[in-house]
């Protein structure tokens, strides 16, 4: 638990760096250390509300890369003159994600500060905030992965119009798993000693609906559900679980857990005492900054991926040097722990907006038409850094690649947003499937 409070009083330091002293009060106006928030609030400024969890033991990784990477593409769009002729600004109130009261006066917030739209990461008590935002309807754009929460758009469409999911839900992480793991041995590489596929989950809403998933995709698959571990935040040993993982010896070990540093302390852990020829594949979490940073070199061979990140591509090699450039405590582009997820989807979000607020301006209107532009931003898809943005469907959430079989999913890379299965090798992480978006080939593990 030191080691714990120490890399999130690392991660604290790093977001504060970023926002300054900025006053984490929820409601109360925080101000990012910008040269267009430094002038008198004007009239035609253009302010996107972005509640963040900065103070909280949890999340600050992920709301910090989203915060950064919505900095970034707010700082390009105002060099450029903002939009329309009017300066892009930011509100950031501080909150709890894990908090259904948080979460609504975070939002309640941005209604008083009367912003123009909302990004956000994600919260883990979304319709609450998603029912405090419909009394508002300001384009409300984030990265929630929750199909919890897409689902009651579905249910009431006309309530939650101005909510847009920006990526594919968590069900994905549990029915694309197998798919993987029929990739990876395709290559070769990895020759599995039997067909069992063991889980370990965290006991939250959102680890449970993806083990869930997971569950109804290796019951169609030729892999075998043989062991179900359960887990509860915050995990101080591992060494329980890894003995439960040595007596199952199932080929193909999932941990299904959203935290950098446990999953860090995972692998660890895992590597002075493995299982052999296992191939181990953590959730989206080793994205995070301090995956690599606590881990390093231990962190070679483990697998991970995201239904929302940073493509290896053009585009996203482009925005990752730029960011790093922009943010250099990250470290360098060639050896570093810049987060991969929210990093590119903050960026993406306020590029969405500034398309919508500029095409439907030619169509007459004007930023104050929240209805109208968010029916503009669910009609018209948006190719960012982290793909293709595509939610005009039942759920209101960004399709998904590659096709799971299990609805909302998009049959060709082009139109839908790409799940990426990354592996650590040498102490960064490279896109290894689907091959639309890889950077390398899956490597052999020093316990293989």
């Amino acid at each position: 638990m030191k080691k714990k409070n120490k890399t999130l009083r690392s991660s604290k330091r790093k977001t504060l760096k970023t926002i300054g002293k900025a006053a984490l009060v929820v409601g109360a106006a925080n101000f990012l250390p910008m040269p267009w928030v430094r002038k008198a609030e004007a009239a035609d400024s253009i302010t996107i509300g972005i509640p963040s969890s900065l103070s909280t033991p949890y999340g600050v990784a992920d709301d910090q890369d989203h915060l950064n990477g919505s900095i970034m593409a707010i700082e390009a769009i105002n060099a450029k003159g903002g939009v329309l002729g009017r300066e892009l600004k930011t509100f950031v109130p501080d909150f709890d994600k894990l908090s259904a009261e948080s979460t609504q006066s975070a939002i309640a917030a941005c209604i008083d500060k009367k912003v123009h739209a909302i990004s956000n990461a994600f919260t883990f008590a979304p319709i609450p905030g998603m029912d405090m935002s419909a009394k508002y309807k300001a384009p409300y754009l984030q990265g929630n992965t929750q199909r919890l929460a897409t689902e009651e758009f579905r249910r009431d469409p006309k309530k939650y119009s101005h909510v847009l999911q920006t990526d594919p839900s968590e069900v994905n992480y549990g029915w694309t798993y197998p798919m993987w793991l029929d990739a990876m041995k395709k290559t070769g590489v990895w020759k599995p000693t039997n067909n069992k596929v063991h889980i370990i989950s965290e006991q939250t809403g959102y680890n449970q609906t993806i083990l869930k998933a997971a569950k109804e995709s290796l019951a169609k698959s030729n892999w075998e559900l043989a062991g179900d571990t359960q887990i509860q935040y915050p995990v101080n040993d591992w060494a329980p679980v890894i003995q439960e993982l040595k007596k199952v010896g199932a080929a193909a070990i999932m941990c299904n857990h959203w935290m950098a540093s446990e999953e860090a302390a995972f692998c660890k852990q895992f590597r002075a005492d493995p299982v052999p020829g296992a191939i181990v594949y953590v959730q989206y979490g080793a994205s995070q900054p301090e995956f690599l940073e606590l881990g390093r070199s231990a962190m070679e061979g483990f697998c991970w991926s995201t239904v929302l990140g940073v493509y290896g591509d053009k585009m996203g090699e482009q925005f990752r040097k730029d960011y790093l450039k922009r943010f250099p405590e990250f470290g360098t582009y060639k050896n570093n722990t810049m987060g991969l997820v929210y990093t590119g989807n903050g960026y993406d979000i306020v590029n969405y907006l500034a398309a919508s607020w500029n095409a439907t301006k030619a169509l007459g209107l004007n930023v104050e038409d929240f209805e109208k532009n968010s029916t503009w931003i669910r009609k018209n898809p948006f190719r960012g850094v982290c793909g293709n943005m595509d939610m005009d469907n039942e759920f209101q959430e960004a399709l998904h690649f590659p096709d799971n079989g299990f609805g909302n999913q998009s049959s060709t890379h082009n139109n839908g947003m790409g799940q990426l299965f990354c592996q650590v090798q040498n102490v960064q992480h490279r896109i290894v499937w689907p091959n639309d978006y890889s950077q390398s080939k899956l490597q052999g593990c020093d316990w293989w």
